[in-house]
């Protein structure tokens, strides 16, 4: 598996991506997704310069990071169900998926236990699909400005996962997602992974959450 070059390809995209949207490489925080791959993998990210690392699962981040030795800031990029807020604030330091008003309510609640305040951002359905989580763009003004309210956490931008299709098909759903961003006076934009991650930085994407092209194809 070879992490190393693999990290150093995704890093030379990310510099190029930079430099054709005029933006410095300082900008971009790169994430790496080890959801299904064992704590060697992460170390192994680790060594090659990955500082951010992604997870989908509580249970699997839970089970996983006591492994990981060495030093990272943990994601959690998938869905969240409200009854694991407690544990979610415990094991990562930004939680990437919050998708309504509820959860955000149950992880300041959380948050507020543990002495900790919980850096968040919230998942926009920015394609208004009904199959997929996040806040539906048009109530996206209203019920961000409630979370950002809350005490004991800290709303650092947004994030989404445009609908499948080539990656250029994606620009205009990160243009939107960037819009939001910009109107909502909020500072990161998760948006973009293995494949569109290029296009993504040239939209203004602060955060790539990048899996496939760092630890492989999943079995």
């Amino acid at each position: 598996m070879p992490i190393r070059e693999n990290v150093a390809a995704v890093e030379a995209r990310i510099a190029a991506a930079c430099a054709r949207a005029g933006r410095s490489r300082d900008d971009v925080t790169l994430v790496g997704v080890s959801k299904t791959f064992p704590a060697d993998a992460v170390e192994e990210a680790l060594a090659a310069g990955i500082t951010h690392v992604g997870e989908n699962r509580v249970q699997e981040a839970r089970d996983k990071r006591p492994l990981v030795h060495g030093s990272a800031r943990w994601h959690l990029i998938g869905h969240l169900q409200s009854n694991k807020a407690k544990d979610a604030v415990r094991l990562f330091d930004v939680i990437e998926s919050v998708d309504s008003l509820e959860l955000a309510e149950k992880l300041a609640k959380a948050a507020a236990a543990a002495g900790k305040r919980q850096e968040l951002l919230v998942q926009i359905n920015v394609g208004n699909e009904p199959q997929k989580s996040g806040i539906a763009t048009a109530e996206v003004g209203a019920i961000v400005k409630k979370i950002v309210a809350l005490d004991s956490v800290d709303v650092r931008g947004l994030m989404a996962i445009p609908p499948a299709g080539e990656p250029e098909d994606a620009r205009p759903f990160f243009r939107t997602l960037r819009a939001m961003r910009d109107t909502l006076g909020l500072r990161e934009l998760s948006m973009g992974m293995s494949e569109d991650f290029e296009i993504a930085i040239e939209e203004g994407s602060t955060m790539v959450r990048v899996g496939r092209a760092i630890f492989g194809s999943r079995g």
